[in-house]
């Protein structure tokens, strides 16, 4: 058994900014030359989330933000708030909800993903940010 381990760095805008990471976590794999194993990934922060989604437009631009917003609308007095005197306990509740991490087997080298399935980074604090996801590839 192997493990092979990596950072992927990048900006995102905050208030739930969705990153699609499939090419990057695909990449990672490939240049880890592992054939069979698992995929973990695994966001660093409390205000992140790390899911699998069919990656388009109205989904990502529109759907999952509206859902979001039903459960845990920023707009919203969070006792969080009050707390730390800052804006983004409905951040901190959607990244328990969502979760930061997914672990995604693999087989031959190839992620095992449904047609439409995509690796996306969800950032939902309210404003921008630099983001760090480990890719940890456990295998051989």
């Amino acid at each position: 058994m192997q493990v092979v381990s990596s950072v992927l760095r990048f900006s995102t805008k905050g208030h739930t900014d969705i990153v699609n990471i499939t090419a990057s976590v695909i990449d990672q794999l490939q240049q880890s030359g592992l054939r069979e194993g698992a995929a973990t990934i695994s966001a660093i922060g409390s205000t992140t989330g790390i899911t699998t989604l069919e990656f388009e437009p109205g989904l990502v631009g529109t759907d999952v933000a509206q859902c979001l917003d039903l459960i845990a609308p920023y707009t919203k007095p969070y006792a969080h708030n009050a707390t730390w005197g800052d804006d983004n306990g409905a951040a901190h509740l959607r990244s328990a909800l969502v979760g930061t991490s997914q672990t995604i087997p693999f087989i031959d080298g190839q992620l095992i993903l449904g047609t439409w399935q995509q690796i996306v980074f969800m950032d939902f604090d309210t404003r921008p940010r630099q983001r760090e996801v480990i890719v940890q590839l456990m295998g051989k």
